[in-house]
């Protein structure tokens, strides 16, 4: 399995920014079940991905047969195709379940896409409430509209034959200065951005000045007219992004394959990433331990991007809404089952007892390191603020001719309001 390719809530996907329109279906011709089963067998279509097909297709059956069910999964080359391919399918052929990111959420419940859960209390205490806000959508009061199946976060791998695990911010900033002013092309902090800025791979360290992406309402759901990019106490403690400037701690010209070729051939004693790369330096003969990066205004955070399951409209008008609900929302939030989806593939399983049993060190270590971690804003108006607030760390972090930070973050909310407005 290509590890890199379960990555969830990517900017990729966010940016895309693209509105799923999908016709109503008054009367649909009955979808035609497989060949291998009677017509009039129910029959509950999945889309997921070629990664995740066969663990999917297992799951599937095993909770399809004793329903008298049948079950049909449709891999697509990518999880991006799942979302592309939705946006045109027909109604006779469009699925009853999808697998996909949490950030899908706020445009498929938006344009009714996607339909709400009421899962049991029993199910939803194993399953942690910053996960199910991540499924969660509603302009006043947010609406559960998928099952988290996994979660993804960066943390700090810290190289231990080169450098101790931090104490607190104070230790990691001494201990990084003091192995680049070693020299031989070492750096502090190893964490990509690129020219095009990476808001993903930061957001520890914008979290860790007090920053926020958007507030909240009084009923919970996320808020696009509070944009905290230049609240108060993030602009007072941006100047430490100064520092870290001028001190080399952060360079924002190391990108993704820099920031790899950099940890792995022992250049960078920290470096900030997520599980994808757990295998990555594990071949490198790293000895290695993961942790979240430590406070330093506030708790240093990480985004939390999360996947899981959707049962969309068309389950209604296939009817099998029920059967595809009791698959997402009872079926697949169970330990069992996530264990199967997610442990062996080298996620951290959303479901708290599943998680217990993770006994792959690095892990169980990523997964903690996600502790307290704020979920990608699931709204479409999270599309206007990617590529802004990832310039706005290029430009203060880029070294001599850096822009000061406060300007830069000042100019990227700006922007921001603007492109939320048209």
């Amino acid at each position: 399995m290509s590890k890199r390719k379960w990555r969830v809530g990517t900017v990729a996907l966010v940016a895309t920014g693209c509105v799923v329109v999908l016709a109503a279906a008054p009367g649909v011709p009955a979808r035609v079940a497989p060949e291998t089963t009677s017509a009039t067998t129910p029959t509950v279509v999945i889309w997921t991905d070629r990664d995740r097909e066969a663990d999917i297709k297992s799951l599937a059956e095993a909770w399809a047969r004793p329903r008298g069910l049948t079950v049909q999964v449709i891999a697509k080359a990518e999880q991006n195709n799942v979302r592309s391919d939705f946006v045109t399918v027909q109604a006779a052929n469009a699925p009853d379940v999808i697998t996909g990111a949490h950030d899908w959420v706020g445009e498929l419940a938006a344009n009714g896409s996607i339909l709400p859960l009421s899962p049991r209390q029993a199910v939803l205490k194993q399953i942690p409430k910053y996960t199910r806000d991540a499924f969660s959508y509603g302009r006043t009061v947010s609406q559960l509209y998928g099952m988290p199946t996994h979660i993804e976060n960066v943390g700090l791998f810290v190289n231990t034959q080169l450098a101790k695990v931090p104490k607190n911010w104070a230790d990691l900033e001494k201990q990084a200065l003091a192995f680049k002013k070693k020299g031989g092309g070492r750096v502090a902090i190893d964490v990509q951005q690129g020219t095009g800025g990476d808001a993903y791979h930061m957001y520890p360290f914008f979290s860790g000045l007090c920053g926020y992406i958007f507030g909240k309402t009084k009923g919970g759901a996320l808020n696009p007219n509070d944009v905290g990019l230049d609240s108060k106490r993030f602009i007072r403690n941006a100047t430490l992004v100064d520092r870290w400037n001028r001190l080399g701690l952060v360079n924002s010209k190391i990108d993704g394959n820099t920031a790899s070729q950099l940890f792995t051939s022992k250049k960078a004693a920290f470096w900030i990433t997520g599980p994808w790369n757990i295998d990555t330096v594990r071949k490198a003969g790293i000895k290695f331990r993961i942790v979240q990066v430590p406070a330093i205004r506030c708790r240093s955070v990480p985004f939390v991007g999360v996947g899981g399951m959707m049962v969309t409209r068309f389950s209604r008008t296939h009817g099998v809404e029920s059967a595809a609900k009791d698959f997402v929302a009872s079926y697949m939030a169970s330990a069992a089952a996530q264990n199967t989806l997610t442990v062996k593939n080298g996620r951290y399983p959303a479901n708290t007892t599943a998680a217990k049993s993770v006994t792959d060190v690095a892990l169980r270590q990523i997964g903690q390191a996600g502790a307290g971690g704020v979920p990608m804003p699931n709204i479409p108006q999270m599309a206007s603020v990617w590529n802004d607030l990832g310039l706005a760390w290029v430009k203060s972090t880029r070294g001599a001719g850096a822009t000061k930070a406060q300007p830069s973050f000042r100019a990227a909310a700006r922007a921001i309001r603007q492109k939320i407005k048209g």
